[in-house]
């Protein structure tokens, strides 16, 4: 979004974001989020067939060190114990991802009863704890044998992922408090067909943007599938990584432009279509060298402009952008991996420009800002819109000590509890200026498989030791327990 706000409203409080004490409301859901790929492992147990990420992942020089899923954390078997650590935590929420082979080897047929009964005593484990369920039906795992058939680029993925979601609201459609269609399309068209960062591995402007739509109208197609056979009045949401653009000081018009070119691929090819009903016409102008649209056909959009519950926003970090002299290097300092493709069909034009620190050890910036301003900005678009932070979280170097009780292992991420204050802070500044905001998902809830960094980087909030697969609470797990048990933001003495 690239809509500014100013900084000196009375309700922003300390220019650090590190303020303490910012009550929450009731019904204001705290909890952390995790991923079917990243966490799960038992990659060919009970049936489960292969996805774009078993195949990505074991094609040599895609995945940093060789990593795979294949055991990941082993959440499979050990989602027991887990979920008994998020009672310790005392979270009110967990935002898990169903795998799609894990239900439908090949994205089509009848349900596997293995699949359908591991995620069906997960949601039972957490009712029993009284953790709210907030289910995703795609967090990037798409069956293989639907990539073979063209993937997102085809017009029938979109068809069965209807009957997936079906399937599922069948299964647990009296029990989950939020249907959650799609993780990030962004990253899934993007990442996936036009970089080829991420799976399926892909580098063709024009398949980006055929998967842009047919992830779209996955999304109208799974709530039109869902509603006629759950029983218990949740939830519907998506969940999107909105960029937050700013344009390079002193660029002027054509910063502006620039901002202009990457909010149209970014955020409005998804809010457009979703929440408007209509792919904006600049999209479409910028675009045009890459494809004429011919594959969004008439009554598309009203199926994709589902009413929804709840908006997801994922956030992370600010993007810097410019109009590129066409001369000098191109920098691409945009946050991804570079793998030779792009994911800006259109945007050749534009550079994106390293910002100042500090930065997590993903190289991403850390400001807080960003944030309020992201909830400000969907907040003015679309004001009757209510939202929720899926996921806001950071990756950093953790170190293991043994100054625990009796010698026992702990990890003091005093940056991680920084960052956590910071952005929990910017969120209470969205709720005082008047954003319905309804919860904050904190990502992750354990370390686990970073796609294609494998797991060279750690975002959870519980260290996994993947030879072992024990688990150590980190500070901020014992920071963000403070944070729900007492409701507001805790200080960070002892932790940060």
């Amino acid at each position: 979004m690239s809509a500014t706000h100013d900084s000196g409203d009375p309700t922003t409080g300390r220019d650090d974001y590190r303020d303490t004490g910012l009550t929450f409301p009731p019904g204001f859901v705290i909890g952390s989020a995790t991923a079917s790929y990243q966490i799960e492992g038992a990659f060919d147990e009970d049936g489960r067939g292969p996805s774009i990420w078993d195949t990505f992942s074991h094609t040599p020089g895609k995945v940093w060190n060789g990593d795979t899923g294949d055991v990941a954390d082993d959440h499979y078997h050990r989602w027991e114990a887990d979920l008994d650590l998020m009672q310790e935590l005392g979270l009110e929420s967990y935002r898990f991802s169903i795998a799609w082979p894990r239900i439908q080897p090949t994205g089509r047929g009848p349900a596997l009863p293995e699949g359908i009964a591991f995620y069906s005593r997960l949601v039972d484990g957490l009712i029993a704890r009284g953790i709210t369920p907030i289910a995703t039906l795609y967090h990037w795992d798409l069956p293989q044998a639907l990539e073979d058939e063209g993937g997102w680029t085809a017009r029938s993925t979109a068809l069965a992922f209807a009957e997936y979601a079906r399937i599922m609201g069948e299964a647990l459609g009296d029990r989950i408090a939020v249907w959650t269609t799609l993780n990030e399309p962004w990253c899934s068209a993007y990442l996936g067909y036009g970089s080829g960062a991420h799976a399926p591995g892909v580098t063709s402007p024009e398949a980006a943007l055929k998967a842009v739509h047919h992830l779209n109208l996955a999304h109208g197609l799974a709530i039109e599938a869902l509603r006629p056979v759950v029983s218990n009045a949740p939830q519907y949401s998506i969940t999107l990584n909105l960029h937050v653009l700013r344009a390079e000081a002193g660029s002027g018009a054509s910063g502006a432009d620039a901002v202009r070119r990457i909010d149209a691929i970014a955020n409005r090819a998804f809010t457009g279509p979703l929440l408007h009903g209509a792919y904006p016409a600049d999209l479409f102008e910028d675009t045009a060298s890459v494809t004429d649209w011919s594959f969004v056909q008439a009554g598309d959009l009203e199926v994709i402009r589902q009413p929804i519950d709840v908006l997801g926003v994922n956030y992370y970090a600010t993007t810097v952008v410019r109009h590129w002299d066409g001369v000098s290097p191109r920098l691409m300092a945009d946050g991804h991996k570079d793998v030779g493709g792009s994911p800006w069909p259109g945007a050749d034009d534009v550079e994106f420009l390293p910002q100042e620190g500090p930065y997590t050890s993903m190289g991403w910036n850390i400001d807080p800002s960003g944030l309020l301003e992201l909830l400000l900005a969907l907040h003015e678009e679309f004001p009757s819109q209510p939202l929720m932070i899926t996921e806001n979280g950071a990756a950093f170097e953790d170190v293991v000590t043994l100054d625990g009780a009796d010698g026992a292992p702990r990890v003091h991420d005093r940056l991680r509890v920084d960052y956590l204050q910071r952005h929990f802070t910017a969120a209470h500044r969205a709720l005082a200026q008047g954003v319905d905001l309804r919860g904050y998902q904190v990502w992750s809830l354990l370390d686990n498989f970073e796609w294609g960094y494998g797991y060279s980087k750690r975002f959870g909030i519980i260290r996994v030791d993947y030879d072992t697969q024990d688990r150590i609470v980190k500070d901020s797990a014992l920071w963000l327990r403070r944070l729900i048990a007492g409701r507001s933001i805790p200080p960070t003495d002892g932790f940060a």
